[in-house]
């Protein structure tokens, strides 16, 4: 069944026009949650699944338009192939059994990185997902898989660069709005609020262009203990700050 949409006024106590549009989250600290209780790093990826499943149903009961997860980056290549292995077959199963909850929240999915590498039955299960939502209306979950912002920077250049040596633009207009376009978010409203977990203060690659006026909000929690008092807390913080954009507030000196 589907869930009850939330005034977050009434919930967080911040006016619906305080509310971000797009959230943007790292989910660090899978590996250190799991060294701490002694466990292999695979259950604390286990239990950074279960803990999306409560951060997407919140966000989109809360009416965030956005919500981007950087899910697994372009250099996450590098790490051992038994755990390469684990995080794709745990991918497939999420797009699977969330299937249903993500269609019937008027959520739609998107996938946020290059299809190039990841294995067929994830670029599967994924299409079938994102075809199966297309139709909803609701917040948009943009998984970040198999992503970086600077492979998306170089196939964005590649695109117009392409387009520049086929007469359709002119390489001397191209305008900010024209790169934004070319990006694997083109089409979204940038991020408003960063939401890194487990206490790192790195951007990591990750939505490099998009980030240029994002609010940073470090959570000392690793991932899998991340709960709606975290999601909740990070939203009040960020509804409290004064948005200037290069600018000043009214009234300023």
């Amino acid at each position: 069944m589907p869930e009850a949409v939330l005034d977050p006024h009434e919930v967080l106590g911040v006016p619906r026009e305080r509310m971000p549009r797009h959230v943007a989250i790292i989910m660090d600290g899978n590996g250190r949650w799991a060294r701490a209780r002694g466990l292999p790093r695979v259950r604390g990826h286990e239990q950074g699944a279960r803990a999306v499943r409560e951060i997407v149903t919140q966000s989109a009961r809360l009416g965030i338009e956005v919500l981007t997860l950087y899910s697994f980056s372009h250099e996450n290549w590098k790490r051992p192939r038994e755990e390469v292995d684990f995080l794709m077959g745990l991918y497939g199963h999420y797009l699977v059994a969330e299937r249903g909850e993500i269609v019937d929240n008027n959520i739609r999915l998107v996938h946020v990185g290059r299809r190039e590498g990841l294995p067929d039955d994830v670029l599967r299960e994924m299409d079938t997902t994102i075809a199966a939502s297309a139709g909803n209306t609701g917040m948009r979950l943009c998984l970040a898989l198999n992503y970086g912002a600077r492979t998306e920077l170089v196939d964005a250049i590649r695109r117009l660069a392409s387009e520049a040596a086929a007469g359709i633009r002119d390489a001397g207009s191209i305008e900010e709005s024209d790169v934004g376009g070319a990006l694997y978010t083109a089409g979204l409203p940038d991020p408003d609020l960063l939401i890194r977990t487990a206490g790192e203060r790195r951007i990591s690659n990750f939505l490099l262009w998009q980030m240029s006026y994002a609010e940073l909000y470090i959570c000392d929690a690793c991932w899998p203990d991340f709960g709606i008092g975290h999601l909740h807390a990070a939203i009040q913080d960020y509804a409290g700050r004064d948005r200037r954009f290069g600018g000043l507030t009214v009234g300023q000196p």
